[in-house]
């Protein structure tokens, strides 16, 4: 008897119990009940009741058996069972039903045709779709066409045009509650026959036309050994589907964050492997740069204007709003020399209106849209380049992308004064193209010389800059960077900075950081920003500005802040930031009032877009980037509590193979700042590592490191935590304000933490480990070692109790500390 409550407890754990022989279908007289499954034949899936997280409620869903617990669908996703009381059956009707302990239906298959019920049978297939199917294996009801979050090999996305069935994935309200949320993912019925995200009805995303083996977006859901796609369409049904490949096993998911991801599994660790993530980028944002825009990922801004186009409004594109987008810089004159300029490696447009023939040759289709005034463009069909097909559009085209591979090519018509067309055939004679080449040999020629004259300008201009440098930093330590001269953003007029902010007044002001004072401002165009404005109090110079301004200007990510540009006029120094409304992380979270705002979904999600910020900046991002001073008040939340990394005046670039550094001007925060950086001004990528776990212990339980007192110790948060974790109570760590969380996913936060603000660096993990640890369930976390800094001390500890209940409530900023 003395083992009893272990098992009750151990058996508490788990979402299910199975308590009877493994069978895959049900019928009249064999119903499950709560505690007993369904498993497929082949011992891939199971059918049963289970909770999500840290959720009480029950549902009726299917995941697999022999790898993580995954859930791939859900039954009574909108309507959970309060208990363990829940009974799944076949109905007087032939229909399946899920009960309660009163009898009532909480979930049913609701279909008009059902087998009678004396031969119907509900099976769970190896496939993972459970069927309704009468003894003759007549299938009148399936899982696979109404799906939930998960796409599964051999799953339908999309239309059944028959029977008016619409199959799309949903997302999780969250994920402790599988509630429908905002996000979707469904095949678009429109003739461009692609897959569109949305947020509600707001397109966010789409894949572009199928165009024979793939999505004129070129990265999209690609053929390749790991899956096989296909879409098909015809007045029958408009579909996407996938195989795996030999033994691959995929699952594509519409997340709750407003991602589609798709992941194989790893038999080598036993882990989950993102493929890909949609959207990619900031380019992928639906209608980005307006009508007649494109967006290039590798340019600064990224929307450009089609040749042959200019902005629409100089001033609002100048101030980085594109949505007003572009107009031709020679109107079209019907049937009067018209031709078209080819665009290769591009998404196809969308537009109000698309034709599609799907037998017309390449000639035929440029003939087509040639005759026909009101045609804007055209392309072939098919991307593979086997067989026919012609796509046309007919009113403005909008959300194109520019790919360096992949994509496909596309006609825009343009007006004969921009082609030097034959106006007779509409196609470039040869005396045209030898035109063309000598016009562009002359552009060629007064472009260079332009270059010439901004080669001269720019040098004059980064002299003055250096001259400026040179007096701020004189008799100071100067710190190496690799960085260039160059500022690449727009250069905003002071005049509009003072008329957007109010004229810096105190009800514009939402904020102070190391930098200067930050106002709250918005331009003529609407748009709302926000304007740091160097205090000559601040500690920092130039270089730190324009430290700034060149790195942040090379950076794209979703977790890192949007610099829209900068001023250096009237002796001011500012920097335009796109306006986040939630403001900094730390201006929540460590509010006992507004933290409340931070359950434990968006806390894990913070925790998480940090961590795929650094892993940019310290991998993916064309520089090798040391942030230097991530801490809470370093991190802006936006409307949707996204986080994102801000303030880059600090930063430094690795190039080549270096991994690490040292200075004498050692910066950042104290209580974020690893031992080898404060005192030995060794910094590297490991540097930002500990700075993240300091945050990760700070946002689980809500307390700041620097400002953390106890009654029984002198420990900081870092090594209350070690202590804790030490003592077996890890979860005593979490925030009190958490009414709820998930158990599982706060240990792991609490455990990586804990691992990366180890004493040596080498101890610590790279970010991509980190990701790896907080995304997956079953991977196995090493046991961390004694953190650094883990005792509540001044660096110059004077032992007076006054300074140390100083150093107990605030965080220090320092921009100067001598390194031995």
């Amino acid at each position: 008897m003395k083992g009893l409550p272990f098992l009750l407890f151990f058996y508490a754990l788990i979402p299910f119990s199975p308590i009877s022989e493994a069978v895959d279908s049900i019928n009249v007289t064999h119903p499950i009940s709560d505690g007993q499954t369904l498993v497929s034949s082949g011992q891939s899936f199971v059918l049963g009741f289970f909770s999500p997280h840290a959720s009480k409620n029950r549902y009726l869903g299917i995941w697999y058996k022999n790898i993580s617990f995954t859930v791939v669908w859900v039954a009574n996703r909108d309507n959970p069972l309060k208990d363990f009381s829940g009974d799944l059956s076949i109905g007087n009707d032939g229909n399946l039903v899920l009960l309660d302990g009163n009898g009532n239906v909480i979930w049913s298959s609701n279909s008009s045709t059902v087998p009678k019920n004396s031969v119907a049978v509900a099976q769970l297939l190896n496939s993972g779709n459970l069927v309704l199917r009468d003894n003759l294996a007549n299938v009148f009801w399936q899982s696979f066409d109404h799906p939930t979050d998960t796409l599964l090999p051999g799953m339908k996305l999309g239309w059944d045009f028959r029977n008016g069935l619409n199959r799309n994935l949903t997302s999780w309200r969250s994920i402790d509650d599988p509630y429908p949320g905002d996000y979707s993912f469904s095949v678009d019925p429109s003739p461009l026959a692609q897959i569109v995200l949305r947020k509600g009805l707001t397109e966010l995303y789409r894949t572009g036309p199928w165009g024979g083996d793939q999505f004129s977006s070129g990265s999209v859901l690609p053929a390749d050994a790991v899956i096989k796609p296909m879409f098909i369409s015809n007045q029958e049904e408009m579909y996407y589907v996938y195989e795996d490949g030999d033994n691959v096993i995929s699952r594509l998911v519409m997340t709750e964050s407003n991602l589609i991801q798709h992941f194989t599994w790893n038999v080598g660790p036993a882990q989950w492997v993102l493929l890909y993530t949609l959207p990619e980028d900031v380019c992928d944002s639906y209608d980005r740069c307006g009508a007649y825009g494109y967006c290039d990922i590798n340019m600064t801004p990224n929307c450009q204007c089609l040749n042959g186009f200019t902005p629409k409004s100089p001033t609002a594109w100048s101030l980085l709003n594109w949505s007003g987008g572009c107009v031709r810089k020679a109107q079209l004159g019907c049937r009067n020399g018209e031709g078209f300029v080819k665009y290769k490696g591009v998404t196809l447009p969308d537009a109000a209106l698309v034709m599609v023939n799907k037998s017309m040759d390449p000639e035929n289709c440029y003939l087509q849209c040639l005759n026909n005034c009101s045609c804007m463009a055209y392309a072939e069909m098919n991307i593979s380049g086997e067989g026919n097909g012609c796509l046309t559009w007919f009113g403005d085209l909008i959300d194109i992308r520019q790919y360096n591979s992949n994509g496909q090519d596309l006609y825009i018509r343009m007006a004969a004064s921009e082609l030097g067309l034959n106006s007779d055939s509409g196609k470039i004679s040869k005396g045209a193209e030898i035109a063309i080449v000598i016009f562009l040999v002359m552009v060629m020629v007064m472009l260079l010389l332009g270059s010439v004259g901004w080669y001269i300008v720019q040098k004059w201009r980064t002299k003055r800059v250096s001259e400026l440098n040179n007096q701020e930093n004189e008799g100071r330590d100067r710190d190496k960077s690799p960085l260039e001269e160059d500022l690449e953003l727009p250069l905003f007029d002071f005049n509009t900075i003072v008329a957007a902010t109010n004229n810096f007044s105190d009800s514009n002001k939402i904020g102070k950081g190391g930098f200067g004072p930050v106002y709250k401002g918005k331009l003529v165009s609407g748009q709302e920003i926000a304007v740091k404005r160097l205090s000559e109090e601040s500690g920092q110079g130039l270089k730190e500005f324009k430290n700034e301004v060149v790195l942040i200007s090379k950076l794209q990510h979703r977790n890192l802040v949007g610099l829209l540009g900068y001023s250096v006029q009237r002796e001011e120094r500012m920097l335009i930031y796109d306006y986040l409304p939630n403001g900094s992380l730390d201006s929540i979270l460590f509010d006992k009032t507004r933290s409340t705002k931070l359950d434990w979904h968006k806390r894990f999600n913070i925790i998480e877009g940090i961590a795929r910020g650094l892993l940019y900046l310290h991998r993916d991002s064309k520089l090798r980037i040391v942030h230097r001073d991530l801490k809470a008040s370093n991190v802006l939340l936006d409307s949707e509590m996204n986080p994102k990394i801000s303030d880059f005046g600090m930063a430094r670039a690795f190039r080549g193979d270096e991994s690490e550094d040292n200075t004498k001007l050692v910066v950042g925060t104290y209580g974020y700042m690893p031992p080898e950086y404060a005192v030995d001004g060794l910094f590297s990528v490991k540097s930002d590592v500990y700075s993240f776990g300091v945050l990760v212990l700070e946002i689980v339980s809500g307390n700041k490191n620097r400002g953390f007192c106890h009654p029984d110790h002198e420990h900081n948060l870092l090594g209350h935590a070690w202590k804790l974790w030490n003592e077996g109570k890890p979860l005593e760590l979490i925030d009190r304000a958490l009414d709820r969380f998930s158990a599982p996913e706060a240990l792991r936060c609490i455990q990586v933490g804990i691992l990366c603000v180890q004493q040596r660096p080498e101890d610590r993990p790279t970010m991509s480990s980190v990701l790896l640890m907080l995304d997956s369930e079953n991977t196995t976390l090493t046991q961390p070692k004694r953190p650094g800094f883990y005792i509540e001390r001044s660096l110059k500890d004077t032992g007076s109790s006054s300074n140390q209940q100083r150093i107990c409530s605030e965080e220090l900023a320092i921009t100067v500390l001598e390194g031995r």
